[in-house]
């Protein structure tokens, strides 16, 4: 590891051994000052240790997964480190707090290419580029001959973060998983709104973004995991569920698709089924 990359450390707290912790940073990527989060597994004090990120949904940032989720003690247990970065740069633009679908909290996961946006939000590449080498700089990140030992998982606009960026970056992670994602972004009011501030009009340019068109031609290389819960009052107008199932199996993709009867979109869910995301992303990970 090397300190090349200045990182500001906020907090800590111990945690199930481990340690969770609060970190601040220049962006590159994003032209602003950044926040995520960083559990570390008791195995971390003895040498490096594989990398789960957590994507959030909208509204949330880097403290809604450590605080709601329930994933600390078993991710000690397995010897995860779990990373949660925030879900939009926090450089204020005209109209970011407009809506709680857009601009502030609600970065998608996408490299913005409109104005204002295009200057600041660039989460694609900060998620998949810049933070890893943050990380692989400050913290002990278990890597092979295939590169960092790294796998993700999202919840909502995170969900569908996980997906496409998992999608779209073939090899980068070594399993992905989802909660109640935003499956079909191009055909709902949440992916609509989102792809045409940051993206512009072009219908093919948002495809791009969308796990339901991606998996048509870019499929990833093993199982993915989605757990999604029948109470959800965002699942016909929003998420769009079925659509990514059939995707999938028009395509020939490996899809462990669960509903849950009952369960809503929230983070009582999310804590229900999180053993089993934390222990299907151990397994491909080596753990």
């Amino acid at each position: 590891m090397t300190a090349a990359i200045s990182l500001e450390t906020l907090s800590t707290h111990a945690c199930f051994g481990g340690t969770q912790g609060y970190y601040r940073h220049a962006s590159t990527a994003c032209k602003a000052s950044m926040r995520f989060g960083v559990f570390l597994p008791p195995q971390a004090a003895h040498g490096p240790v594989p990398v789960l990120y957590w994507l959030a949904g909208l509204t949330c940032t880097e403290e809604t997964f450590t605080i709601k989720a329930s994933a600390q003690q078993l991710a000690a247990e397995l010897g995860i480190m779990l990373v949660t970065p925030d879900t939009s740069p926090r450089e204020r633009l005209p109209g970011d707090d407009a809506a709680w679908d857009f601009g502030l909290a609600a970065g998608f996961y996408l490299d913005a290419t409109q104005q204002p946006w295009a200057r600041h939000y660039a989460m694609e590449s900060y998620v998949t580029q810049e933070l890893p080498a943050l990380l692989a700089a400050h913290f002990p990140v278990k890597q092979d001959a295939a590169g960092a030992m790294q796998s993700v998982f999202g919840h909502s606009m995170g969900g569908h973060g996980a997906l496409t960026l998992a999608l779209r970056h073939p090899g980068l992670y070594r399993s992905v998983s989802a909660f109640a994602p935003i499956a079909a972004p191009m055909d709902c009011p949440w992916g609509q709104k989102a792809f045409t501030g940051y993206l512009g009009e072009d219908r093919a340019v948002w495809a791009q973004h969308d796990a339901t068109r991606l998996v048509a031609t870019q499929r990833f290389a093993g199982t993915v995991l989605v757990d999604q819960g029948t109470a959800d009052k965002f699942l016909e107008g929003q998420l769009l569920s079925q659509r990514f199932i059939d995707a999938c199996t028009a395509a020939g993709q490996p899809l462990d698709f669960q509903w849950r009867e009952g369960y809503d979109h929230g983070y009582f869910f999310i804590s229900t089924f999180m053993a089993r995301h934390l222990r299907h992303h151990a397994a491909a990970l080596g753990l």
